[in-house]
């Protein structure tokens, strides 16, 4: 039942690192959790236009780590680090902790299923055509060398009475393999006629094919 379960949820402590790096006494828990979804939704609302696609935190005694990946970083770190300066203290000031932020590239946003979909959901709310908008999607991530690729779209597609569901997909996408690599990414469309949703999974390969190749281009 693996196409039932989060794909990155279902791989989380196996081959996928987790989101949240920390421990804490049983009594601070939930704070610090709710603490992290701060962190996160505030980012992604002020910042959404860096094209961020994964927001990692680490916390020792003394600050708190927030680790962006973006596939525009230049807009998060600015001229001379004035952009993350900026976003730090908001974020000192969200929580009343030291924060120390990190700022990662993604060098191939095509291949990141979360901006993926945020960019057919975009497409979408600028009412595009629904099925142009998912082919394009498939296109660019298969030719940025993706294995597999499933993107699916459900709502009033194309402002049609009844809900449905589309779904476009092309190489191959084993849910279900622990050792497959597989992006997993949603989004949700406001259009004028009611939300859509956007779901989309890329297959990189598998994890122990990938460390491979990599250590041989390392060698070479």
């Amino acid at each position: 039942m693996g196409q039932k379960i989060h794909p990155t949820g279902f791989r989380v402590g196996i081959t996928e690192p987790w989101r949240s790096r920390w421990y804490a006494p049983k009594r601070a828990f939930g704070q610090l959790l709710v603490e992290d979804e701060k962190i996160r939704a505030h980012i992604k609302r002020e910042y959404g236009f860096a094209a961020i696609a994964r927001i990692d935190i680490e916390r020792t005694r003394e600050e708190v780590n927030v680790i962006v990946f973006a596939g525009r970083p230049g807009l998060l770190i600015g001229r001379k680090g004035a952009e993350v300066d900026k976003i730090r203290e908001e974020l000192e000031a969200l929580t009343g902790r030291r924060i120390r932020l990190e700022v990662k590239e993604i060098a191939k946003p095509e291949l990141s299923a979360q901006l993926v979909a945020e960019n057919v959901a975009q497409q979408l709310e600028k009412r595009a055509a629904f099925r142009r908008a998912m082919k394009q999607a498939v296109d660019g991530t298969m030719q940025a060398g993706a294995r597999g690729i499933k993107v699916r779209c459900a709502g009033r597609l194309g402002g049609a009475e009844m809900h449905r569901s589309e779904v476009t997909n092309r190489g191959s996408v084993p849910l279900q393999k622990l050792s497959a690599n597989i992006d997993y990414g949603c989004a949700m469309a406001r259009c004028p006629y009611g939300v859509l949703g956007v779901k989309v999974w890329i297959y990189l390969g598998e994890y122990q094919k990938q460390a491979e190749e990599t250590a041989s281009g390392d060698d070479a």
